[in-house]
């Protein structure tokens, strides 16, 4: 196992910080959250956010994660790819679709809601915004639903943010578990 460019606390630590910043106990069992971690009130900001679209979103819970697993292909980030297969697959998002996000636009099994959310995640991660005719798309098959466009636009801009830290800050994959699932093929390049 590598370590990060910042430890993680030890669990132990890691729990009692967790406790300090009211996030959930659990939450100190992953490496990101061992490192985040190191910055209680930082850690605690981070799973307010994520949690809130995770446990309290409005977004359909498979388009999200469809979105988070493309973060991942896009910006090779191994912990966020592995972490939200096990996610999404217990959500009951195929492993068929979780692959097709590598190549969405050749991926049959995605209609036109999941096309239009995955170029606003690819305008987003490629370009730091959201084209014209992909916000287009976006609101026509999300029905205009401005509680829905915000949240998705805020679940990209977050996973990428922790793409960048993951990546950045070097955090490793917890102990025992195998990146890239299904078949350990991680992006080119």
């Amino acid at each position: 196992m590598t370590t990060a460019r910042v430890p993680g606390l030890p669990l132990g630590e890691a729990k009692a910080a967790a406790d300090e910043a009211t996030v959930p106990d659990y939450m100190a069992e992953l490496s990101i959250f061992q490192v985040l971690l190191n910055h209680p009130p930082l850690a605690r900001a981070v799973d307010d956010l994520l949690a809130t679209m995770l446990w309290h979103g409005s977004l359909d819970a498979r388009l999200r994660e469809l979105v988070i697993m493309r973060i991942g292909w896009l910006t090779a980030c191994e912990y966020e790819w592995t972490q939200h297969w096990r996610v999404a697959t217990a959500l009951g998002v195929t492993a068929e679709d979780l692959l097709g996000v590598r190549d969405w636009q050749r991926h049959d099994g995605f209609g036109p809601a999941e096309r239009a959310v995955l170029a606003v995640t690819d305008d987003v991660v490629r370009d730091g915004a959201v084209s014209t005719p992909s916000w287009a798309a976006c609101e026509r098959e999300l029905r205009s639903d401005k509680t829905i466009l915000v949240e998705l636009v805020t679940a990209i801009s977050a996973w990428r943010m922790v793409s960048s830290i993951l990546k950045s800050l070097e955090v490793p994959l917890e102990d025992g578990v195998t990146g890239w699932p299904p078949d350990g093929r991680a992006p080119a390049g």
